[in-house]
């Protein structure tokens, strides 16, 4: 039996600790390293040697320092045939086709269920790509609406990746400021990008901006 040697990415040690009991139930898979920052994941993974040295990434989106995503992205490029499963508290309907366009190779829920959770290790580490229900008909969605949107704007899903980051961040609570030094942007330009996020949902400031996203958290989870 060939040994699957998996990396955790996450902030949080009782997750990772977590996963690892988890993944434990598998005695071909191998957690050999774990990172807690965006930055962190890139340098380990260069340090095992991509994917010489491992056979899959599992990425938390929230991640300090550096955004999920953009360690995504990196990882694509750097590695194109490292698989990464990412791995968030967010809702499947409006993360997992976000994420697999940038290259993932699945998206799962935290809150998925263990079976499931080595399901996907298995299966993204022999170079599939795991969609769990959810996901399915969230991209069967994404293919069907994209020729379709009409108004003024189309919510998040025409959000751009920076847009969507910003998005994200505002709607944690995040001032314009916080969110230009954790994404090395400028404040104005966060402004440009919270304006356009402003007209792409249809709100009008901030507080309607978070009721906006957590109607369609609630929406997602129906």
């Amino acid at each position: 039996m060939n040994t699957v040697k998996i990396l955790i990415g996450d902030d949080h040690r009782i997750v990772r600790e977590g996963l690892k009991q988890v993944l434990a139930d598998a005695p071909e898979i191998e957690v050999v390293a774990e990172a807690e920052t965006g930055p962190d994941i890139l340098q380990r993974v260069d340090a095992l040697g991509g994917d010489s040295g491992l056979d899959a990434v599992l990425l938390d989106i929230a991640l300090p320092e550096r955004d999920g995503l953009d360690v995504l992205q990196a990882l694509k490029k750097s590695w194109p045939r490292l698989p990464v499963l990412m791995l968030s508290t967010y809702p499947e309907k409006q993360y997992a086709v976000r994420c697999i366009k940038l290259g993932a190779a699945g998206y799962l829920n935290k809150s998925a269920h263990p079976d499931d959770m080595i399901a996907a290790v298995r299966k993204v580490a022999a170079g599939g790509v795991y969609v769990s229900a959810i996901a399915a008909e969230a991209l069967a969605s994404a293919v069907g609406n994209s020729a379709t949107k009409t108004g003024g704007g189309g919510g998040t899903e025409s959000l751009s990746h920076r847009e969507h980051q910003v998005f994200r961040l505002l709607t944690a609570g995040k001032s314009v400021g916080e969110i230009g030094a954790q994404l090395n942007l400028a404040p104005n330009t966060v402004s440009t990008y919270r304006a356009r996020i402003l007209e792409k949902t249809g709100t009008r400031n901030d507080v309607e901006l978070a009721l906006y996203a957590e109607r369609h958290a609630k929406t997602a989870h129906l």
